[in-house]
């Protein structure tokens, strides 16, 4: 029979520095109410030249292997998702593994943009359930303001920095995940994307002229593909399991808008009291979102064993998924 999967233990890091709305009308022609009214953003956290992702996942990562109550040499494998690596080449799990010390284990990156912890959770859940690995670390981290122009108000407003973590692991029954699903459509890769620095237009003085290596959004046109993909994929989730809308304790959202997560609150039924949602303070940390929320729900009790957990986001790719919990 296999295992019941869940999470055995969460930590987060966010950089000290605040960079608030105010700190942004004097980079850029926006304004504070401009930016709340659209996305529900007030500050956002950035990091010091000296913190890299896999510094500040290493960080996190150790948080959540203490709750856990299990050591790095327990680990079989390290998923770190991410769309902004230390570097193209090696891995920036391969440098979190040498920096925790998990010399035993497997770890790569996987990027799925801010769906991308969830997909690390349905990997991770296939190999625990397998029997191939027994714990799993899986991280969601972002260093986004080093590919946002601060000269684009429709992009520097957005997105943060930050880093979560969660060790996965067998559980016993009912907890665990009881169902997932996820999604990619290429078809439009082109509304959230990098064009420079990788094999199709390789870095040179040219693309960092034109400002070809940060990141380029086509805002009105997610919104509507991300607000009814998400609910489409959590209704599918939530059939899966048999569950209804009001059986939910706790929905989780990518926090990328507060304006996607009350459209898509509103289309399924769910309660505002069972949504969570730091966007204000924390901004957009793509697939460091999702678990930055559940560590800060774990640790101030807000999730309590039995609870029933929804999270849904959508990424660039485009992605996105949903997973069903039972704490």
């Amino acid at each position: 029979m296999e295992p019941a999967v869940g999470i055995l233990g969460t930590g987060s890091e966010l950089p000290e520095k605040v960079l608030t709305n105010f700190d942004l009308e004097k980079m850029v022609d926006t304004s504070d109410q401009w930016i709340t009214e659209r996305t529900g953003i007030k500050e956002r956290r950035q990091a010091a030249p000296h913190e890299t992702t896999s510094t500040l996942s290493v960080m996190a990562s150790k948080k959540a292997l203490e709750m856990a109550g299990i050591t790095p040499q327990d680990l079989d494998l390290v998923i770190c998702s991410t769309i902004s690596p230390d570097m193209p080449l090696p891995s920036t799990a391969a440098f979190i593994q040498r920096d925790l010390g998990a010399r035993a284990c497997c770890a790569f990156d996987l990027a799925a943009a801010c769906s991308g912890f969830l997909f690390g959770m349905t990997v991770a859940e296939q190999f625990i359930r397998n029997g191939k690995y027994k714990h799993v670390l899986v991280i969601g981290a972002e260093l986004l303001s080093r590919y946002v122009d601060y000269k684009d108000r429709e992009t520097c407003v957005i997105f943060g920095d930050g880093v979560a973590a969660a060790v996965l692991g067998p559980v016993t029954p009912p907890s665990g995940i009881l169902a997932s699903d996820l999604h990619t459509e290429g078809l439009y890769a082109d509304h959230l994307f990098i064009p420079a620095g990788g094999t199709a237009s390789p870095a040179s003085y040219e693309t960092v002229a034109r400002g070809g290596h940060y990141i380029k959004m086509r805002g009105n046109e997610l919104f509507k593909v991300a607000v009814r993909n998400m609910e489409e994929v959590s209704r599918r989730v939530l059939e899966k399991a048999q569950v209804c809308t009001n059986q939910i304790d706790l929905f989780i959202p990518h926090q990328a808008n507060q304006r996607i997560t009350e459209a898509v609150r509103e289309r399924l039924g769910v309660a505002p009291e069972k949504v969570y949602s730091n966007i204000n303070r924390i901004g957009n940390t793509s697939s460091a979102s999702i678990p930055i929320c559940i560590d800060e729900c774990v640790r101030s009790g807000r999730l309590k064993r039995g609870d029933l957990i929804l999270m849904a986001a959508f990424g660039a790719g485009v992605t996105w998924g949903a997973v069903l919990m039972r704490w």
